[in-house]
């Protein structure tokens, strides 16, 4: 009979230039807990997403508890719970960018990139999911792309967009 593989946990541990930029942090706070949302930012960028790995190891470092750091990875959309795409997109749905077309973004995007929420590209290009407010309603429809927002969008400007990533 063979014998059932269990997966090892990943060992997860800051660089030392991450690790230098965590005690940094930790001086421009009161307490550990304070500074959860910037230890978490340096984490996602060192780690590439926050893992179940990295929450248990960012929750030692802040003295918190694995669900304290989950439900704050899973309130905010800048933090990615699983590998994405090397251009991770955004599309607000709120009621803005609902009445102004973000239905239409998304299902675009949806058939030009072949993928569904929460999916990746084939060659890793692209992810795709739907988020909450973007917090630029007067703009609407919204897309975030990794860090920057596109604004007031058509499918076409969209399009432009899309084709100059490289």
């Amino acid at each position: 009979m063979a014998q059932k593989e269990t997966q090892q946990p990943m060992k997860v541990e800051f660089s030392e230039a991450a690790k230098k930029e965590f005690q940094e942090i930790l001086k421009r706070y009161p307490d550990k807990r304070s500074a959860t949302l910037p230890t978490l930012h340096l984490a996602q960028r060192e780690f590439g997403y926050i893992s179940r790995d990295v929450m248990e190891y960012v929750s030692n470092l802040l003295d918190l508890t694995v669900g304290e750091v989950m439900d704050t990875t899973s309130f905010y959309t800048m933090f990615k719970l699983k590998p994405t795409g090397k251009y991770h997109i955004q599309v607000c749905r709120t009621l803005s960018c609902a009445l102004r077309g973000a239905r239409e973004i998304y299902e675009h995007l949806e058939a030009k990139l072949g993928i569904h929420e929460g999916e990746v590209t084939p060659d890793g290009k692209f992810s795709l999911m739907k988020v909450e407010c973007l917090g630029s309603c007067g703009t609407a429809p919204v897309v975030q792309i990794n860090d920057d927002y596109y604004e007031g969008l058509t499918i076409e400007k969209l399009d432009e967009i899309l084709d100059n990533l490289e």
